[in-house]
């Protein structure tokens, strides 16, 4: 009876040609492979679908945050996301994000500005909106917008003018 031979060098021939074709390919596809992997685990989607927005004018621009202490300032968000308006609902997207606790700031930059336009400072004249839609007056804080993103999220926020 012939003994089975496996398609690849046993452990003591370390010396033949396909022991050093055959080993290295076989390690870098293993290697890519489990990156692939790592790469689609780890980042999470989040879709926000903005509703009631006015017209066609300028960008739906929304920030994302994890931390109290950064919410609504735009330059420390963890991430921003824009897209041309248009009247009825918009949909934004975030992917691969890690897990953890988020807020969301939207609003309706009408004017392409890059900010939320406001009278004498503190009234918005943009429409604007929040995760968790909360009824606020004065400066929102982040708790009430906070959500827990483990898995693939979608939220409404709805803005108001």
């Amino acid at each position: 009876m012939a003994a089975i031979m496996p398609p690849w060098p046993l452990a003591k021939d370390t010396h033949s040609k396909e022991c050093y074709v055959l080993y290295p390919r076989l390690y870098i596809g293993l290697i890519l492979a489990s990156l692939a992997l790592h790469a689609s685990a780890e980042g999470l989607p989040l879709v926000v679908k903005v509703e009631g927005v006015k017209n066609d004018k300028g960008n739906i621009r929304a920030a994302l945050y994890d931390k109290a202490q950064t919410f609504r300032k735009e330059a420390e968000a963890v991430a921003v996301v824009l897209q041309a308006a248009s009247p009825g609902e918009v949909i934004l997207r975030w992917n691969d994000l890690k897990p953890g606790r988020y807020a969301v700031v939207v609003y309706h930059d009408e004017d392409a500005n890059g900010e939320l336009n406001r009278r004498f400072g503190m009234f918005p004249t943009e429409g604007y909106g929040l995760s968790n839609n909360p009824k606020v007056s004065g400066p929102p804080p982040f708790e009430p917008s906070a959500f827990d993103l483990s898995g693939a999220t979608e939220i409404s926020v709805e803005l108001h003018y």
